[in-house]
């Protein structure tokens, strides 16, 4: 929820309770204005944990190390597949709940300083949802080129994700989102194309007759399964493969 929703509700409910009011909305406020909004907090230790091992591995060099950067679908990706990330040298840096406003705010501290050679951005669907307010396709385009041209300024190849099919969010029942997300994709298709990154369509992979998430291969409407993310599996490695190898 948002602090300033938050916030004016609680107003609200205590206005009549003067001194006590003022005092616990001061302290309300403060502890909102502190709030780690991107949640850099999140992997901070993990990353420094990463460059040590990194720093000491004589074979770090010949390692293509990737990033995942995204949602709770990436979280979930390598909780529920965890080999499937070491193995690869994969660093999966997914946070639940989060929009391509957060990640992009993120962005620097858990991809570029990691050094990796690739970046897997996959976001979107919680913007759609209003996770963090009302927002617009373009707006999402604009968070993915940002990230983009912050990854290539590094030397960091790009690998763009379509967004997985949904057509009804469980916390957002109002929100409508499948022929958003249909929208978003060939916007996020158009991009890669005219850049010359590479684009990975797990849409179309995984959506059903109703523009939604297969149930064969979703824990709910949003998230995939193990089932699903083996059958995303091999296209995201496709997609990194063909990255890392052009110029």
């Amino acid at each position: 929820m948002e602090c300033s929703y938050f916030i004016l509700n609680t107003m609200k409910l205590l206005s009549k309770l003067s001194l006590p009011f003022i005092f616990f909305t001061a302290i309300l406020t403060l502890e909102c204005a502190a709030q780690d909004w991107p949640n850099l907090n999140r992997y901070r230790e993990a990353n420094k944990a990463i460059m040590e091992m990194r720093k000491n591995d004589s074979e770090d060099a010949r390692k293509n190390w990737v990033v995942f950067m995204g949602n709770s679908i990436t979280q979930n990706w390598a909780s529920l597949d965890p080999q499937f990330f070491s193995e690869n040298d994969y660093i999966g840096r997914g946070i639940s709940g989060q929009t391509s406003s957060q990640m992009l705010l993120r962005f620097r501290q858990d991809v570029i300083h990691l050094a990796p050679k690739a970046v897997v951005i996959l976001a979107g669907t919680n913007d759609i949802a209003g996770n963090t307010g009302p927002t617009s396709i373009d707006m999402i385009m604009d968070n993915i080129k940002s990230m983009t041209e912050l990854a290539q300024a590094n030397h960091i190849k790009v690998v763009l994700c379509s967004v997985l099919p949904a057509n009804r969010y469980g916390w957002s029942p109002e929100v409508q989102p499948a022929d958003t997300i249909i929208a978003l994709n060939e916007l996020i298709k158009d991009y890669a194309r005219s850049k010359r990154l590479v684009y990975v369509d797990f849409y179309t992979a995984l959506v059903d007759e109703q523009k939604g998430l297969n149930p064969n291969y979703g824990r709910d409407s949003v998230h995939p399964n193990l089932d699903g993310y083996k059958v995303m599996e091999p296209l995201v490695v496709k997609g990194i493969k063909r990255a890392l190898s052009r110029p």
